[in-house]
């Protein structure tokens, strides 16, 4: 499967639903983004069972803005609508394969809880504890 293009309108629909999607933000301008894009791209075809998208952050401004994107490229990974990994700079082809096995390898129910504990803190008013391992 090859990479689709992300908007502010079907961004949250796509990184939400089951399984995992991986979301390269990038521009046309930025040179490291156009060394990651046909790596991206290789990836998207071999590993059919995940959704790769992109985002343009010329053209989405205000959704890279709401995503927190300071530095493109940034690759971030989802698992069943939770984001799961975060990271700027332009990965080398076996760096990304290490990332997308992490995550096909995470336990979900872990995750799951570990979330379930962050957002009960957030709304008791403390600090959110820190992920063991």
């Amino acid at each position: 499967m090859s990479t689709i293009t992300l908007t502010s309108e079907d961004f949250g629909q796509t990184v939400t639903k089951e399984g995992i999607t991986l979301v390269d933000f990038w521009a046309e301008w930025c040179g490291p983004c156009k060394q990651f894009g046909p790596i991206f791209e290789t990836a998207s075809e071999t590993h059919a069972d995940i959704t790769f998208g992109k985002v343009d952050t010329e053209a989405q401004q205000e959704l890279a803005g709401a995503a927190g994107i300071t530095s493109i490229p940034t690759l971030m990974a989802f698992r069943d609508g939770v984001l799961v990994f975060s990271q700027p700079g332009a990965l080398p082809a076996p760096a990304l394969e290490q990332v997308i096995e992490g995550v096909k390898n995470l336990d979900m129910t872990e995750v799951h809880k570990q979330v379930a504990e962050q957002q009960a803190a957030a709304e008791a008013g403390e600090a959110p504890a820190t992920p063991a391992g």
